[in-house]
């Protein structure tokens, strides 16, 4: 028996409980959540004392919850349903919103794809309001799934395949970038850390946190690299600005997305770490909606912004 405590229980322990119970294990659970291990064992540890048992059977593989957790297991899932049907009425109030569109958009993208392909929709399909809600990769997905958008934006490659089931949600193509090496330039314009480097020699890595999607296309990167990569991860955030402002100050090298880095390869502060073509990789860009005989929302700039998109990629076809 935990002791109990009277501080409010958080919805976010509640969302991890659930995660656990479907995986069945710490360290995929955390990994979902975006969180590290550690502290995704101290959230339901948290969990637990404020219900005042153990919900988690910790002698048994793969993890198995007490019969106190199944109980909670039925609530949580209740609570946390009922908490959203409850946004999403509120949200239906903003009868001003209609003329708003929602965008699900992966950090990555808010800071540097987004704006720049904003102005070129604009010039091009006309005005529209829209909101953008930056978040993780699975937190953006969460957003379309539980109806909190009208659309979501996220990178995609074949080895990282995103689970969304075709027959729930639609797909677009808005092109394709590269993700690519990159350092602080020297005085000669040349990158102060190279790829591959030489032998025995460390490279200062700045990395993605584990479980971040860019991070786990870096590591393809460096999987398939025909030449040993001696990196050495000095740093790691889950944020591409973040590596990016790490790079500038000369930190180490860092895997971007070209669009995030095209002003400062223009003002030449940052160059490629590596030979044009080499230790790269091509990503597309996807834009993604409910189907519309199954969308929780329905608003017409939506309609005709996704129509639009379409049509523009089949005449590229």
């Amino acid at each position: 028996m935990r002791p109990g405590y009277t501080e409010p229980v958080e919805t976010k322990w509640l969302e991890d409980f659930v995660s656990l119970a479907e995986t069945r294990s710490f360290s995929r659970s955390a990994q979902l959540r975006h969180v590290t291990q550690p502290a995704f064992s101290r959230r339901i540890q948290a969990l637990e004392a404020w219900a005042g048992v153990d919900l988690v059977d910790r002698s048994s593989y793969p993890t198995r919850l007490t019969s106190a957790g199944e109980t909670l297991l039925g609530q949580a899932v209740d609570i946390l349903g009922s908490l959203q049907s409850t946004r999403n009425m509120l949200r239906s109030h903003q009868a001003a919103g209609q003329d708003m569109i929602e965008f699900a958009v992966p950090h990555s993208l808010a800071f540097s794809f987004f704006p720049h392909w904003l102005m070129d929709l604009r010039q091009r399909f006309g005005a529209l309001k829209c909101r953008l809600n930056a978040l993780n990769v699975h937190d953006a997905m969460l957003q379309l799934s539980e109806g909190n958008c009208d659309l979501l934006i996220v990178y995609h490659h074949a080895s990282q395949p995103l689970q969304l089931d075709p027959e729930r949600y639609q797909m677009a193509s808005l092109g394709s970038e590269t993700l690519a090496a990159y350092a602080k330039a020297d005085a000669k314009g040349r990158p102060l850390f190279g790829l591959p480097g030489h032998p025995g020699q460390k490279l200062p890595f700045l990395s993605y946190a584990s479980g971040a999607y860019l991070g786990r296309l870096v590591e393809l990167i460096v999987k398939e690299a025909p030449t040993a990569l001696n990196l050495d991860a000095i740093y790691e955030t889950d944020m591409a600005e973040g590596l990016k402002a790490m790079a500038l100050e000369g930190h180490g090298i860092a895997f971007l997305p070209a669009s995030s880095v095209v002003k400062e390869l223009k003002a030449g502060s940052l160059v490629q770490a590596s030979a044009a073509g080499s230790f790269e990789l091509n990503m597309e860009l996807r834009i993604y909606r409910e189907r519309p005989e199954v969308a929780k929302r329905s608003k017409p700039p939506a309609l005709a912004l996704w129509d639009f998109l379409t049509q523009t990629q089949a005449a590229k076809v």
